[in-house]
């Protein structure tokens, strides 16, 4: 198993279980590094989805009290951990990248600070469960995935909002 993209590079892997033994790995890292407690950090994405094809980076979501106030021994431990955080602004989240070498051009790993526990969280792993629990979504999913890359022009960007109607949708089943 090879983890890592470069900038805007798009390319789907079939599903392995060395992407559940990574996770596993790197979450011990983090436990090690900072004062997040196990259950404040959970596999996403489709690499955490059976059966998924996935770009091949991690992702991770992981909980905080308050994403205004992190606290900096939790950064400080993330960054022993080999993850530096992302000029990325998104609401209520904060994003981390593991990258290959110094040269930070290929990514591995992505971590997603968000709150614990509240919406974000919730929608995130929820997700991740009802496709992993529903094979008519799961496939549904692939499908629009492989789509993208076979018939449409774009990096990184077009193919997430290419995506976002369906786990718009998902998200909503979740109220």
């Amino acid at each position: 198993m090879k983890l890592g993209l470069k900038r805007d590079e798009l390319r789907l892997e079939t599903h392995t279980v060395e992407w559940e033994k990574e996770f596993h790995r790197v979450k011990q890292d983090i436990l090690n590094s900072t004062p997040i407690q196990e259950k404040q950090i959970e596999h996403i994405g489709s690499t955490a989805i059976k059966d998924m094809v996935a770009k091949p980076i991690l992702d991770l979501v992981v909980g905080v009290d308050d994403i205004e106030n992190v606290e900096k021994t939790i950064f400080q431990g993330l960054k022993k951990a080999g993850f530096l955080k992302l000029q990325v602004q998104r609401p209520n989240e904060i994003v981390l990248a593991k990258f290959t070498d110094e040269s930070y051009e290929e990514k591995t790993h992505f971590i997603h600070l968000v709150e614990y526990n509240k919406d974000l969280w919730k929608n995130l792993i929820f997700f991740r469960d009802y496709l992993n629990a529903n094979q008519t979504a799961r496939e549904q999913y692939k499908r629009i995935k492989i789509e993208f890359v076979k018939e449409k022009d774009g990096g990184i960007d077009e193919y997430t909002d290419y995506k976002e109607q369906f786990v718009s949708e998902i998200y909503g089943k979740r109220k």
